[in-house]
């Protein structure tokens, strides 16, 4: 039996005998157990901090991991070593979910294809300079939605996105335009645009818009994903902290989801990198 429970007892019994006979009778020391008695009946020493987590695990859908709670409670003057919210995470059932990976997929016939200008340099010095594109694959029970996004690699913010019910080359035009209209004043006069090796950015219409708009286009190396993280990374966190905790059923409900998500992913998600969310930075900058 272990001292805790020892002392439990003795506390329970009180009144019935003498302590220093039960402590003896128990082989505790008194000390020991004055020392528990003061202690009971109060609020477990971590409950205090696991209610802040919660509040903040509810206030992000419970999407942030120790790290970014552990910002969020800083920045709310609670201050706590790390690994000291990662424990009342795990004790508390307070953890986010892991993210899953996505497959490398190639469609079509290839008319352009580009040089890997990015090659792994997934860092900007200003807004608008690189860009990383992609299409995903949201499922319904009416099938399956395309989402289409080009993120800045300066503050990793989500530029313009798309959605669509069929996979096209326009799906992906008009995201290019989106951006385009929406930064038109302080897009870079160099700014590369990354993808990957899809048809839809093989094809003529894209060279067409991307030369156009002065974009210099570049591409992954053929079924290599990593090339493309920045953008792959984006679509694992959605699915994981959004998609696949909601399940959409319907292409509206799939759209309300996307569209909330990138709004607080934009202005209120902390990234472990800055300190910030995304367009905090980019503001400032």
């Amino acid at each position: 039996m272990r001292p805790k429970v020892k002392y439990a007892v003795i506390h329970r019994h009180r009144g019935e005998y003498p302590v220093s006979v039960m402590c003896k009778f128990f082989e505790v020391s008194r000390s020991g157990y004055y020392d528990f008695s003061k202690r009971y009946g109060k609020p477990e020493r971590d409950a205090e901090l696991a209610e802040k987590i919660k509040e903040c695990q509810n206030k992000t859908d419970k999407t942030y991991g120790y790290r970014r709670v552990w910002r969020w409670l800083r920045d709310r003057n609670i201050q706590r070593n790390p690994k000291t919210v990662l424990r009342i995470m795990k004790k508390y059932g307070l953890l986010a979910e892991i993210r899953r990976r996505r497959k490398w997929v190639n469609l079509g016939q290839q008319v352009h294809k580009y040089k890997n200008l990015l090659n792994r340099q997934f860092h900007a010095d200003r807004p608008n300079t690189k860009w990383v594109t992609d299409i995903s694959y949201i499922h319904t029970k009416e099938g399956v939605l395309y989402l289409s996004m080009i993120r800045d690699l300066y503050d990793n913010s989500i530029v313009a996105y798309k959605t669509a019910t069929q996979q096209t080359v326009n799906l992906v035009l008009d995201t290019i335009r989106l951006a385009i209209k929406k930064e038109k004043k302080r897009v870079a006069a160099e700014l590369q645009l990354h993808s990957d090796q899809g048809f839809q950015y093989t094809s003529q219409a894209y060279f067409k818009l991307t030369q156009s708009y002065g974009i210099t286009p570049s591409m992954s190396s053929k079924g290599n994903p990593y090339d493309n993280a920045m953008a792959e990374n984006f679509f694992s966190i959605l699915k994981t902290e959004c998609i696949y905790r909601h399940k959409p059923k319907t292409f509206r409900e799939a759209n309300d989801l996307i569209d909330r998500y990138i709004h607080f992913y934009n202005y209120e998600r902390i990234q472990n990198k800055t300190g910030v969310a995304p367009l905090t930075l980019r503001h400032s900058a």
